[in-house]
């Protein structure tokens, strides 16, 4: 981890065009057992009108990056990753505080996510960021069935 040695003057948040696909895939391989193929980031940027995905940058290296589909009043999160070296920073909160704030600019009223039933760290965020239980999808992944926790927040 860079811990605190990074200057956080030089991280820079803009929406992601499909020039950022490869750091946005080299970050999401990074983070996930099961990672999205690059034909599904290359299908989200060019044919679901619903899709807006937004990146950190660091010294012009994408580090993060979070994709939202907002369809009529309510938001979902389809994905949020920070490259390992740079977690622990407080940029995955401050990533998500951005996308609720533009979801909110697009009159959502609500935003949803799942989230692993084990990964306590990104419950605790959403959590402080407002986020309620839901409900469980049982099964929701597909490399090790785990099921996926709903969680949601009024904006």
């Amino acid at each position: 981890m860079l811990g605190q040695g990074i200057n956080m003057s030089h991280i820079t948040f803009r929406k992601a065009t499909l020039d950022d696909l490869d750091g946005i895939i080299k970050v999401e391989l990074e983070s996930f057992t099961l990672p999205w193929s690059r034909e599904a980031f290359y299908n989200e940027f060019v044919n679901n009108q619903f899709a807006h995905y937004f990146i950190l940058e660091h010294n012009g290296n994408i580090i993060g990056y979070c994709g939202v589909w907002i369809v009529v009043d309510e938001a979902h999160i389809t994905n949020i990753a920070i490259s390992p070296e740079y977690r622990g920073l407080k940029l995955g909160k401050s990533l998500m505080k951005k996308m609720m704030e533009f979801a909110r600019l697009h009159r959502a009223h609500s935003m949803t996510l799942e989230v692993r039933v084990t990964n306590h760290i990104a419950q605790s965020l959403y959590r402080k960021l407002g986020f309620q239980d839901g409900g469980i999808r049982k099964g929701y992944y597909t490399d090790n069935h785990e099921d996926a926790l709903v969680m949601w927040v009024k904006l």
